[in-house]
C-alpha cells in the first residue's frame, strides 16, 4: 500500500526559502539539495511510519520527522500520518535552524 504525499502551503514556502538561500552561494548544491529532500520523500511514500516520532507538541504519535542527509548536516522534515493512503509535510527545515518556521 502506498502513501500519498503532499507538502502543505507553509512546507512549499520553507523549500523555496532553503533553495533561494542555497542559489545565493550556488547553483550545483542548491540542485543536489533539491534532489536529496526529493529522494528522501520517496521514503514517505512506502514507509512513513519508520521516521522517528516527532519531540515536543502533545505527543501525536502519527507526528513524525524525515531526515534528510546532505553534507555535513542536512533537513529535517516534519510531517504527519493523516490517515492510510496520505502523509502530509508539515514544515521543512536546515538542521542548524533552532525550529520550524
Amino acid at each position: 500500500m502506498g502513501f500519498k504525499v503532499r507538502f502543505t502551503p507553509e512546507a512549499e514556502e520553507d523549500l523555496l526559502r532553503l533553495f533561494d538561500f542555497l542559489l545565493e552561494q550556488d547553483l550545483a548544491m542548491a540542485e543536489k539539495a533539491y534532489a536529496a529532500i526529493a529522494k528522501s520523500v520517496e521514503l514517505l511514500e512506502v514507509f512513513p511510519f519508520s521516521c522517528r516520532k516527532a519531540l515536543g507538541g502533545d505527543g501525536n504519535p502519527f507526528l513524525r520527522e524525515l531526515i534528510v542527509p546532505f553534507g555535513g548536516f542536512g533537513y529535517v522534515a516534519l510531517f504527519e500520518i493523516e490517515n492510510g493512503k496520505t502523509v502530509s509535510i508539515l514544515a521543512v527545515r536546515h538542521q542548524r535552524e533552532e525550529d520550524y518556521h
